[in-house]
C-alpha cells in the first residue's frame, strides 16, 4: 500500500496558527507487511516521526514502512505534518477504523504540535483551525503559489522563540481586520480582497530577521504577483501569482533570485490518504 500526503504553506500572513493551504509537492510513504519468516528490516526506525504517528491508532508490529520524503525540510513547507498525516492515515486504513479529519488531526497534535499545517496535509484545500477543529473553506485559493525557498534553513521553535510575548492593540487590529480579510477573500475567492489581505504584523515584522528573503521579495515583487507571504516560519516565502500568470512570475522569480529554488506550485484539494 502507497499513501501520499501534501506539503502546505500556514499562516498565509495574518492568518497566524489557524489558517493553512495544502500544496502540491508530496511525500509519500510505502507500507508494507513485514515477513518476520524472512525477517525483512523496517526502512524506518521505531522512533521515526510518521512511525510514532501510526502507533497512535494501530500497532506498529509486523509492518515495514518506506517512507520517501520530497519536501525540504525546515523550509516553512509542512515537512512533519506531512509525514505525521501519512503515519495515521495509513494506521487508520490498515485498523479499519473510520477517522474523521478532526479524529486524525486531534491524534497528531501532540506529535506535529502545529494543528494549522497538520489540517490541511490531512484534509486538503484550503483550512482553518480552532483547537482539533477543522474548517475547510475552499479547494483552492484565489492565486497561485510559488514557493522561493532558499538555501539556509530555519528551525521552527527558534523562530518561535523570536516572536514577543505581548503585542500593542494597534498592531492585533490591524492583523485582525486582515485576517477576516483573508477569510472573506478565501470564502468568495476573490482575488482583489485576497491581495489586501496579505499582511501581518503578529509573527512576520519578527521571524523576517531570521528569513529576510520575504522583505527582499516584498520589495520587489513581480508585476505578476499579488503578494507574498512567509511560509510558516520560513524562511520559504509564498510569492502569490495572479492567476494564468504563474509561469511569468516564476521566471522573473528565477531571475532576480538565481540562487533560491522555484517551485512553482498549486492549492491541491487532495488530502493524505492513498494512492
Amino acid at each position: 500500500m502507497i499513501f501520499r500526503a501534501p506539503a502546505s504553506t500556514a499562516n498565509l500572513g495574518p492568518g497566524f496558527d489557524c489558517a493553512a493551504a495544502a500544496l502540491d509537492l508530496w511525500n509519500e510513504l510505502e507500507l508494507l507487511p513485514q515477513d518476520r519468516l524472512q525477517s525483512v528490516p523496517r526502512t524506518a526506525p521505531s522512533d521515526h516521526l510518521g512511525v510514532l504517528a501510526f502507533s497512535k491508532l494501530a500497532s506498529s508490529d509486523g509492518w515495514s514502512f518506506a517512507f520517501s520524503d520530497r519536501i525540504p525540510r525546515e523550509r516553512g513547507l509542512g515537512s512533519s505534518a506531512s509525514i505525521v498525516a501519512l503515519g495515521l492515515v495509513a494506521a487508520a486504513a490498515v485498523s479499519g477504523n473510520g477517522r474523521t479529519a478532526d479524529e486524525l488531526l486531534a491524534a497528531g497534535m501532540e506529535l506535529e504540535g502545529h494543528a494549522d499545517n497538520l489540517a490541511a496535509a490531512l484534509a486538503g484545500g484550503v483550512c482553518l483551525t480552532s483547537g482539533a477543529r477543522i474548517a475547510r473553506i475552499a479547494d483552492t485559493a484565489p492565486a497561485e503559489p510559488i514557493a522561493v525557498v532558499p538555501r539556509y534553513r530555519v528551525n521552527t521553535m527558534e523562530s518561535r522563540r523570536a516572536l514577543p510575548a505581548t503585542v500593542a492593540h494597534a498592531d492585533a487590529a490591524y492583523t485582525a481586520a486582515h485576517a477576516a480579510l483573508l477569510g472573506a477573500a478565501l470564502a468568495s475567492g476573490s482575488e482583489e480582497l485576497f491581495a489586501r489581505s496579505l499582511d501581518d504584523r503578529l509573527h512576520e515584522p519578527y521571524r523576517s530577521v531570521n528569513a529576510p528573503l520575504l522583505g527582499e521579495l516584498r520589495s520587489k515583487l513581480p508585476e505578476s504577483a499579488l503578494g507574498a507571504t512567509l511560509s510558516g516560519s520560513g524562511p520559504t516565502v509564498i510569492v502569490w501569482a495572479r492567476a494564468g500568470e504563474s509561469s511569468a512570475c516564476a521566471d522573473a522569480l528565477a531571475a532576480g533570485h538565481p540562487d533560491a529554488q522555484i517551485l512553482p506550485l498549486r492549492v491541491t484539494p487532495t488530502g493524505a490518504g492513498p494512492l
